[in-house]
């Protein structure tokens, strides 16, 4: 029997030190440590790691601080536009949905799509038609209003450029059940002050979100650079084909991320158990927790506490 373990991101590019103070400090790993605890109480409970991930990632989307869900940042219209992905690694089924409005919990939008409908991925108003026909929770405009989210937008259309935590903010989750099945998952509001109808890396199969039988893979990040990079499908191949772990699979395709121009951070889980969670800006939210043991937590460099 495979030990369970899962892995979640909320974002890379997060606050840099000098913004954080130590209260803001707890109430994100406090968060975090929420979001681990609710898909490691899946997998405790012998569920799956679809379930885990979704579970996790659910948490984070209805936390305000992270860009996913309530959280998200708005667009130039002033809308918030979400994606999300989920994939289960045995069978390499997946969905994934982009640029939905009002949709609490896109993730398991994503589920749906991928379990009710003979397609992978569904956007903008067809998202939302099949969302009501499936009876999806759906929420006001005002419940995705963050004052902290809205000065961001501000800042932007006055021409001040986006810091990299609104560039970059996404979250993520990755986990491997007592059955030895991988699954991964990734949610993002994406980029403030993005052109309505943008889609980055996050909901793509292989770009933003990955899993087979060998690793589980979200990313955060330069949503166009890591889409260019086709970069979780990259640390597959690397780690399938090349037979790299997955630590060296993960820091290679940074790398290859780094060369085209852009940075972030990723969230690797082998088939073994093994996690990687590299990163090339200042810092990214993150935290794994395996059966039995407690959660480590991290924000910057150095290893989760």
């Amino acid at each position: 029997m495979t030990r369970p373990v899962i892995a979640i991101h909320g974002g890379a590019g997060t606050l840099s030190r000098a913004e954080l103070d130590g209260a803001r400090e707890r109430e994100l790993l406090a968060a975090l440590e929420a979001a681990l605890a609710a898909g490691a109480d899946v997998l405790e409970r012998r569920g799956s790691s679809l379930d885990a991930v979704e579970r996790a990632v659910r948490v984070l989307e209805d936390s305000p601080l992270f860009n996913a869900g309530r959280g998200a940042v708005f667009t130039a219209a002033g809308t918030v536009e979400c994606d999300a992905c989920i994939m289960h690694g045995p069978t390499l089924a997946a969905g994934a949905v982009a640029a939905v409005h009002g949709v609490r919990n896109p993730v398991s939008l994503a589920r749906l799509v991928m379990e009710r409908s003979r397609h992978v991925f569904l956007a903008g108003d067809g998202a939302e038609r099949f969302a009501r026909d499936q009876g999806v929770e759906l929420m006001p405009a005002s419940y995705f209003h963050t004052d902290s989210r809205w000065q961001a937008l501000q800042r932007v259309r006055a021409g001040a450029k986006a810091s990299d935590g609104e560039r970059h903010g996404t979250v993520g989750a990755v986990a491997l059940d007592d059955a030895g099945a991988l699954a991964a998952a990734t949610s993002t509001g994406g980029i403030t002050g993005k052109l309505p109808g943008r889609v980055g890396d996050s909901p793509i199969v292989g770009a933003g979100t990955y899993a087979n039988t060998s690793v589980a893979v979200s990313a955060s990040g330069d949503g166009e650079v890591f889409l260019r990079c086709n970069a979780a499908y990259r640390v597959a191949a690397l780690t399938e084909l090349v037979r790299l772990t997955p630590r060296l699979a993960a820091r290679r395709t940074l790398l290859e991320v780094k060369r085209a121009g852009g940075r972030g951070g990723l969230i690797v889980l082998g088939a073994d158990g093994t996690v990687a969670m590299p990163f090339t800006t200042e810092g990214m939210y993150r935290g794994v927790r395996a059966a039995g043991a407690a959660s480590r937590l991290g924000i910057f460099r150095g290893p989760p506490r």
